[in-house]
């Protein structure tokens, strides 16, 4: 009996040791970190600087009234496509309405006046050329014809003015394009200082924004802008720098600079909130490590005796089935990559997803390999 326990226990310690050891075997496979990795490339890396702005149309046109009176009729609204001198709205203007007709009405009279001195005058010049009639008697009806032919002439001048008043109270459209607003309803009071209406042309739309005096020096006409908007996050709007200011604000030092886009769907309207990248250079042919795989770390630093925040970035590299934590030297970085000197080589496998849950050494098991980064 005695012989019997000493076996069993010698049977129990090895099962417990056996199970020990299985269990150590696993808890060692569960630490294994599963991540996606994916292989270091050469590539070209985008210069650019990021700044923000509000779309504007390119043509914005705010049309006012030369007559002050009451708004008798609309033709357009908000949002109605309108073609240079078409009709937009009719001011009430009946006076000038009736003082256009007596203008006419005095042309009239006056024209039938010319025209009996115009027959009197003739005679008369026919009968002085014969030696008929008098020096000063022909003098006397020349005066009186030269007076008459004054007093068309102003008349007609003044039926001019009458009729452009009146036409001035049907407002046109100086160019064509969109309502883009209108600002009077129909028995408002129209007045030269209050528009009614604003014309925008949107085929293209400008965006104006501020820069630094730092990266003025970076920006140059024709230079590529993409412009994103939140209405449509997964859509780039591509432009061109047309304009930058040639003086900076005194109290900003900041230069104004002008990007303008296509708008062919019309997706970007005036009034948009806009994030604009202008591309400023292209570093060719380099190590090209994705931004979002790396780990951006912060620190204060003091540089030639004044406190610098300062980043370093750092990444994974899989190497023998374990996650090695490589420092980059950064040349440059932008919102989308980095383009570095070293740190990584061409042909590392860089771990790209679950690189925030590993420290250096530890085990990884790879559940996926991109052929791109």
């Amino acid at each position: 009996m005695k012989r019997f326990g000493v076996v069993l226990m010698i049977l129990s310690a090895f099962a417990l040791l056996v199970g020990c050891s299985q269990g150590s075997g696993e808890a060692e496979e569960e630490t294994k970190v599963p991540v996606t990795i994916a292989e270091v490339e050469r590539g070209n890396v985008e210069q650019s600087i990021t700044y923000q702005g509000d779309i504007q149309a390119e043509v914005s046109v705010k049309v006012f009234s030369k007559i002050p009176d009451r708004i008798e009729e609309f033709y357009v609204d908000d949002g109605d496509v309108v073609k240079k001198g078409q009709a937009i709205a009719k001011i009430f203007a009946t006076t000038i309405e009736q003082g256009a007709r007596q203008a006419e009405a005095g042309l009239n009279a006056l024209r039938a006046q010319e025209s009996n001195l115009r027959v009197e005058y003739e005679r008369a010049e026919r009968l002085y050329s014969e030696g008929a009639m008098s020096k000063q008697q022909f003098d006397t009806i020349e005066t009186q014809y030269k007076a008459i032919q004054a007093q068309v002439n102003q008349a007609e001048a003044g039926l001019k003015s009458a009729q452009s008043s009146y036409q001035d109270a049907t407002v046109t459209a100086p160019i064509g394009g969109i309502i883009g607003k209108r600002y009077l309803e129909v028995g408002d009071m129209a007045s030269p200082g209050m528009p009614l209406v604003e014309i925008v042309q949107m085929d293209r739309v400008k965006i104006i924004f501020d820069v630094t005096e730092t990266d003025l020096g970076k920006i140059k006409v024709g230079q590529t802008a993409k412009v994103s908007v939140k209405s449509y996050s997964d859509q780039v709007f591509e432009g061109k720098v047309v304009e930058i200011s040639p003086i900076l604000d005194p109290m900003t030092r900041m230069a104004t600079v002008e990007v303008l886009v296509d708008n062919n769907g019309g997706k970007l309207k005036p009034g948009m909130f806009a994030d604009i990248t202008v591309i400023t250079g292209v570093l060719e042919d380099v190590i090209n490590v994705p931004r979002y795989a790396t780990i951006e770390n912060t620190s204060l630093q003091r540089v030639a005796g004044r406190d610098e925040v300062t980043k370093k970035y750092t990444v994974f590299v899989v190497k023998d089935g374990k996650a090695i934590q490589r420092e980059l030297d950064v040349e440059y970085v932008n919102h989308i990559n980095i383009a570095v000197d070293g740190g990584v080589a061409v042909g590392d496998s860089l771990i790209i997803e679950g690189q925030n849950n590993l420290r250096d050494s530890v085990a990884v098991s790879i559940i996926q390999e991109e052929n791109e980064i």
